[in-house]
Order: C-alpha cells, then structure tokens, then sequence
C-alpha cells in the first residue's frame, strides 16, 4: 500500500534532506532537473544513429521530473520512484489536474530503467510526438508553478 500523500516529508528516507527545503526550491530543483532532460532528449533525437532507448531514457525523466516538480510545489508526498504511473496515480489522489498526454506518459516507464540497461529492446520510439509531449508536460508544471 502506498503512504499517504499529503505533507512535504518523504516517505522514502532516501531522498532525505531534499524534502526539508522548501516546496519552491524543491519545486525548482525538480523542474530545472526536467529541462535539462528535455534538452539532452532534443539533442539525443535529432540524431538516428543512436538508439531509442538513449532518448527514450531522458524523454522518461523530463516527464518523471516534472510531475515530481508539481507534487513538490503543491506539498505532496511521494516515494522516491522512476514510476510514471505512480506519479499520475499521486496526482489524481490529490485532485491535481493531470498533464497532457496523462493516458500515454506511462509508456516511457520502460525507459527508466529496462531499456537503460538492456534488458528489454525498445523499438519505434516516435521522436518527434516524443518531444511534443515532453514540451507539452514541461508548459504544464511551469502553469502549475507560478514564477515567484
């Protein structure tokens, strides 16, 4: 069973000190974490040579950050997870508006961690819907958080 979701202490102890700065600067940290991902996502796609599952693997962490990003801002708490299912799961707990494309993000769960490390082979990773989402979920947690 998962633990409760309200309050900014982490249930998991291992993200440890993260969960005692503010929800802002956590907030920040987690969406500053999620551009950096989309970038290395653009760059990684925009080349055929290299596998899906290398931009696979950062398309799952922009939209993974940004959600965690919203549950921060919002003093939600969450286990520390790679889980994007879990995340929307937490938001929908909550009663957080879902980001777009909430029915598909799941499927960049693989990436996060069998696709990583070659235990299953991703095939047809569609790049350019790819970054279309991952932009869109971007714009979705900067509404979320408004700029101070």
């Amino acid at each position: 069973s998962r633990p409760p979701t309200v309050g900014l202490r982490c249930a998991n102890p291992t993200y440890g000190d993260l969960f005692t700065t503010s929800e802002r600067n956590l907030a920040e940290i987690f969406l500053t974490a999620a551009r950096h991902d989309s970038l290395a996502y653009a760059k990684l796609a925009s080349d055929p040579e290299l596998h899906d599952s290398l931009a696979g693997f950062h398309a799952q962490q922009a939209i993974e950050k940004a959600i965690k990003a919203v549950l921060a801002h919002a003093r939600i708490r969450f286990r520390r997870t790679h889980d994007i299912a879990e995340l929307m799961d937490v938001l929908q707990d909550v009663g957080l508006a879902p980001p777009p494309f909430a029915d598909r993000l799941d499927e960049f769960n693989p990436y996060a961690i069998e696709a990583r490390y070659g235990l299953i082979e991703p095939q047809g990773l569609d790049r350019p819907a790819t970054q279309t989402m991952i932009l869109a979920v971007l714009d979705w947690a900067n509404e979320q958080i408004p700029r101070a």
